[in-house]
């Protein structure tokens, strides 16, 4: 059912308190080598900091928050590159519960290690994360089980809102020009965008995605959800396709202003800037948000980090 950006934004404001009782806020960062090398003022909201490392805790955990104790015991099943999945099995280790995740099968050996730790029942099959989420949806649906999307679903989507609604209270009134998000099914930058929009008129609010997987731009360019002809990305993150239907595709057409398309290169090359300079860890999908804010020339800028989950043998060979 369509969902409005206000519904999102009130949900959000709503949910924050009690996420707070299980997950710390993550702290706003003025980033001054960064910004250095760029000549904009940048500060990033650091998710990579979050519990699991990733900003998808927050959202997880608020559709399991909605679940009874029954619900999560006969089991929560979810589709997942790796951090929706861990934000899953971390919401059940939290509250009780059995976490199946699907994944693909070139997810990334740190998050399964992860996953596996938090107790996760893992099915990988395949590569393509849309596929995923239907074998997921089919496996809840014949089981009577309850299926979490990572992206589609409006308290899945309210929970990442939270990250705004952070942001708004740690700005304490000053400017903030644009905040820059990584796309990939949509849910992260709804959420962020819908608050942020309602509380900071005038922001502008970029959506990035890898030039090599970037379904979610494409599909808003052709006005309806298409298939794209991806190949492997450092974002692995926001790779795979967008579900059918999904309730993100009309917030993001509603709520980002400008779309960028990041190359392989530029990721890399983002990730070395801000290991060198700040000293942070994170994964291709922040790197890939801080180097769509490196063709930004002015303002004050805001990037969502939102993940650290980053293996040592991808870490090795982008550093190499």
């Amino acid at each position: 059912m369509p969902v409005t950006a206000a519904e999102i934004a009130d949900r959000s404001r709503g949910i924050a308190p009690s996420l707070h009782e299980y997950l710390p806020p993550t702290p706003l960062l003025p980033f001054h080598g960064f910004s250095a090398d760029l000549g904009v003022e940048v500060l990033a909201k650091c998710e990579h900091l979050q519990r699991t490392g990733s900003f998808k805790a927050r959202g997880a955990l608020a559709k399991i928050l909605t679940l009874t104790d029954a619900e999560r015991q006969a089991g929560v099943v979810t589709a997942s590159s790796g951090n929706h999945g861990l934000g899953v099995a971390n919401a059940l280790a939290l509250l009780g519960g059995r976490a199946i995740v699907y994944l693909p099968e070139n997810a990334s050996t740190s998050k399964v290690a992860a996953l596996e730790r938090l107790g996760a029942e893992l099915r990988a099959e395949g590569n393509d994360t849309g596929a995923q989420e239907l074998k997921a949806r089919a496996y809840a649906e014949e089981h009577g089980l309850t299926y979490v999307s990572p992206y589609n679903d409006a308290d899945v989507i309210a929970g990442q809102g939270t990250i705004g609604v952070e942001l708004v209270k740690q700005l304490k009134g000053e400017q903030l020009d644009g905040v820059v998000v990584a796309v990939g099914g949509g849910g992260l930058i709804s959420g962020v965008a819908a608050v942020l929009k309602q509380q900071l008129p005038g922001i502008k609010v970029y959506g990035a995605s890898p030039a090599a997987d970037a379904a979610m731009a494409e599909s808003v360019a052709a006005g309806r959800i298409v298939t794209v002809d991806a190949s492997s990305t450092l974002s692995d993150g926001t790779a795979g396709s967008v579900e059918p239907g999904s309730i993100t595709f009309d917030l993001c057409r509603e709520l980002v202003d400008e779309w960028i398309l990041v190359d392989e290169p530029a990721i890399r090359d983002a990730l070395r800037l801000v290991i060198d300079t700040e000293h942070h860890l994170v994964e291709g999908s922040a790197a890939m948000a801080f180097a769509a804010a490196r063709t930004l020339t002015s303002g004050r800028m805001a990037v969502v980090s939102c993940g650290a989950n980053i293996s040592s043998k991808t870490l090795a060979k982008v550093l190499a």
